[in-house]
C-alpha cells in the first residue's frame, strides 16, 4: 500500500545522520558562529601588509587556516539542516544567517587575493625565499596567483565579494522552491492513490515495475514541472547571465574558459569529452532501449521508461542491514583502513536514508574537515539505490583518506576528477556481486546495475552537459534565455541521442529543471570525466591486484596537491587524449551486447 511521507520529526532516528560530531546543538553552532566572525578578523588585521615579507604572508595564511576550517564546519551544518527539512523555518533562518556570514568574511579577505596578485613574479617567488614554511601553502597560493591576469582592483574585488549571496541566490531559490514549496498531486490507479514528490518519483516510481504506475506518476511529475517551468527559467536565465557578465567583466575568452581554470581542464578536453561520448554511445543505449522494450512487452518504449527495472522477480534484498554487509564486502578489496571507514559510515550514522517532506533530492557527499563525512540519501531498498549509496561512500572514503593526510586547502582535486573515487565504488559493487554468484540471472541483472550507473554518468549527465553548452553559447550570442527555449533545446538533445529508437514526449523539455548541477559551473560533464577515469582504473585493479588498488589509494591521499590530468596518470591513465573516453564507451557496449546475448 502507498504511504504518506513522513515529516521530519515522524522519522525514526536510525533513519537519520548524527550532527552532533559537527555541533552538539543549536547553540553551540551560534556560539561558534560569533567566535568564527572574530577568527576571520584577525586574518583582515594582515590587510595592506600581508606581503611585505614570506613570514608575515606565513602567519597570515595560518590565522586564515584555521579561520576557514571553522567556516566549513559551521557551513556544513547550516546545509545539511537545510537539507532534511528546508520546510522548517530554524533551518531556512538558519542557512540565511550562514549566508551573511559568509559573504561577508569573503568580503572581509577578499584582500588577500588582491594583494598576492598584485605581486610581479619575482616579488611572489622572494616569499617562499624569505619563508620556506611558506610552502606549506604554495598549492593554494600558486592557485590564488594563476588567476593574476583576470583580478581586478581591490575595491571592486572587494564589491563583487559583498555581492557573493546575491550571486548565491539563484542557487538558493532553485534548491529551496524544489523542496519547501513545490508539491505533487497523489495519482490514482484502480481506485488507489499514490502520493507523489520529487523524491519519490527520481527514486521510486521512476523504477516502477509497473509500466501504468511509472507512466502515470510521470504524467504527474511533469504536471508540477510545468506548473514552474517560467519561474525555474527565470532563476536559471539569472544564473547564466551573472556567469557571462563575471566573464566578460575580467576578461575571458568565454564563460566556458572562466569556468573550466579552477578545475584546470582545457576547453578541448572539455568539449571532446562531451563530443566522444555523445556521438559514440548513442548507438549503443539505443540499443539498450530496444532490448528493454522487447523485455518488457512494450509496443513502444517512452522517455519515462528508460529505467524501468527488466527481471522483475530476480531482485536479491536491498534493506540496509543487508546492503550495508554487501557494500562492506565489496569495498574490501580497497584494504583494511578504507574498509573501517566504511564500517564507521554506517554503525556511526553518517548517513540519512529518510524520504521525508521538505529533504533535499538525489544524493550528495559532505565532507567537513577535522570531522567525518555526511551522505543524505532517499534510500528506497533497491539496489539502484544501494548503487546510489556505494557511489555517495566513494566520496566519503575519498575525504576521509585526503583529509587526514593533507591540509585543509590541498584536499579537494578538480572536479574534473572528483567523481573517479565514487563511481569506482560502484564497478567494485558490481563485481562483487557477481563474483557471488556467477548465474545467468545474476550477470543479467549485475550488468542491468550497471548499466543504471553508466546511464546515470554517461547519458543524464552528459546531457546535461551538451545542453548547459548550448544554453551558454546562446548567453554568450545575447540570445534570450526563457522557459520556451530552454525546453526546446533540452528536448532536441535528447531526441537527437535517442533518434527514432525512443519515444520522447515534449514534457520531456523541461527535464532542465531536475538538476541542481546547472548552478555549480560546468559540474556535469565531470561525471563522464569519473567514470572514464574508474572503468579504466577497476579493470587494473581486476587484472593487477594489489598494485593497482596501491596506486589508487595513493591518489585518493594526493587528494587535491595535484592537477586532473597528473592524479589520472598516477593512477595509470592518461587522459589527454580520448583513448581512455572511446574505451569506456566501448566496454558500455560490450556489455549491452552481453546482455542481448544472456537474454537470447
Amino acid at each position: 500500500m502507498p504511504s504518506k511521507r513522513l515529516l521530519r520529526s515522524e522519522v525514526p532516528t536510525h533513519m537519520t545522520w548524527d550532527l552532533a560530531p559537527l555541533f552538539s546543538s543549536r547553540e553551540a553552532w551560534l556560539n561558534a558562529l560569533k567566535e568564527a566572525e572574530a577568527s576571520f578578523e584577525a586574518v583582515s588585521k594582515f590587510k595592506d601588509h600581508l606581503t611585505t615579507n614570506g613570514k608575515t604572508t606565513y602567519a597570515c595564511l595560518c590565522a586564515f587556516e584555521i579561520a576557514y576550517q571553522n567556516a566549513v564546519k559551521i557551513g556544513t551544518y547550516a546545509n545539511l539542516k537545510q537539507s532534511e527539512d528546508a520546510t522548517d523555518p530554524q533551518n531556512q533562518e538558519d542557512s540565511m544567517m550562514y549566508g551573511a556570514f559568509a559573504t561577508k568574511t569573503a568580503s572581509s579577505v577578499s584582500f588577500m587575493s588582491s594583494e598576492i596578485t598584485a605581486l610581479d613574479r619575482h616579488a611572489y617567488d622572494q616569499l617562499f625565499i624569505d619563508e620556506p614554511k611558506l610552502n606549506e601553502f604554495k598549492n593554494y597560493l600558486d592557485d590564488v596567483y594563476s588567476v593574476k591576469e583576470h583580478m581586478l582592483s581591490p575595491e571592486t574585488e572587494r564589491v563583487l565579494s559583498a555581492l557573493g549571496e546575491a550571486f548565491e541566490a539563484p542557487y538558493r531559490t532553485y534548491n529551496t522552491s524544489k523542496a519547501a514549496d513545490m508539491t505533487f498531486e497523489d495519482f490514482e490507479i484502480k481506485g488507489e492513490k499514490y502520493p507523489n514528490s520529487f523524491g519519490l518519483y527520481e527514486t521510486k516510481y521512476e523504477f516502477s515495475t509497473d509500466t501504468e504506475i511509472r507512466r502515470t506518476a510521470y504524467d504527474s511529475f511533469t504536471k508540477s514541472l510545468r506548473a514552474y517551468n517560467n519561474t525555474f527559467a527565470s532563476v536559471y536565465a539569472t544564473e547564466i547571465t551573472t556567469q557571462v557578465a563575471l566573464s566578460r567583466l575580467r576578461g575571458y575568452g568565454s564563460v566556458t574558459e572562466m569556468l573550466l581554470e579552477p578545475q584546470k581542464v582545457t576547453s578541448e578536453m572539455y568539449n571532446k569529452q562531451i563530443d566522444t561520448i555523445y556521438t559514440e554511445l548513442a548507438p549503443h543505449m539505443r540499443k539498450l532501449a530496444q532490448i528493454r522494450k522487447k523485455q518488457l512487452g512494450l509496443s513502444e518504449i517512452r522517455y519515462c521508461d528508460l529505467k524501468a527495472p527488466l527481471d522483475a522477480s530476480f531482485n536479491p534484498p536491498a534493506n540496509i542491514e543487508s546492503i550495508k554487509t554487501i557494500i562492506i564486502e565489496a569495498l574490501a578489496v580497497l584494504g583494511e583502513d578504507y574498509k573501517k571507514s566504511m564500517v564507521r559510515a554506517f554503525e556511526e550514522r553518517w548517513i540519512d536514508y529518510a524520504d521525508n517532506v521538505g529533504k533535499s533530492t538525489g544524493a550528495f557527499c559532505a565532507s567537513p574537515y577535522g570531522v567525518h563525512s555526511y551522505i543524505l540519501i532517499s534510500y528506497q531498498e533497491s539496489m539502484r539505490s544501494a548503487f546510489t549509496l556505494a557511489h555517495e561512500l566513494g566520496h566519503a572514503g575519498h575525504f576521509t583518506i585526503a583529509n587526514r593526510t593533507q591540509r585543509i586547502f590541498d584536499t579537494r582535486p578538480s572536479t574534473y576528477f572528483i567523481e573517479a573515487p565514487s563511481t569506482m565504488n560502484e564497478i567494485l559493487l558490481a563485481n562483487h556481486l557477481m563474483k557471488k554468484d556467477d548465474s545467468k540471472e545474476m550477470k543479467r541483472w549485475v550488468i542491468l546495475q550497471m548499466m543504471g550507473t553508466y546511464y546515470h554518468n554517461f547519458v543524464t549527465h552528459l546531457l546535461e552537459a551538451e545542453f548547459q553548452r548550448r544554453v551558454y553559447m546562446q548567453a554568450e550570442a545575447d540570445g534570450p534565455i526563457t522557459a520556451k527555449w530552454l525546453n526546446e533545446t533540452k528536448l532536441n538533445v535528447i531526441k537527437t541521442f535517442w533518434g527514432e529508437a525512443v519515444v520522447v514526449d515534449d514534457a520531456a523539455g523541461m527535464t532542465w529543471m531536475r538538476q541542481p548541477h546547472y548552478y555549480m559551473g560546468l559540474y556535469p560533464y565531470t561525471y563522464s570525466a569519473g567514470l572514464t577515469i574508474s572503468t579504466a582504473v577497476a579493470k587494473q585493479i581486476m587484472s593487477e591486484g594489489q598494485p593497482a588498488v596501491d596506486r589508487w589509494l595513493s591518489v585518493l591521499a594526493a587528494g587535491g596537491t595535484m592537477r586532473p590530468l597528473d592524479l589520472a596518470l598516477m593512477a595509470g591513465i592518461d587522459m589527454s587524449t580520448t583513448a581512455p573516453v572511446k574505451a569506456a564507451v566501448d566496454y558500455v557496449g560490450e556489455l549491452i551486447d552481453e546482455l542481448e546475448r544472456l537474454y537470447q
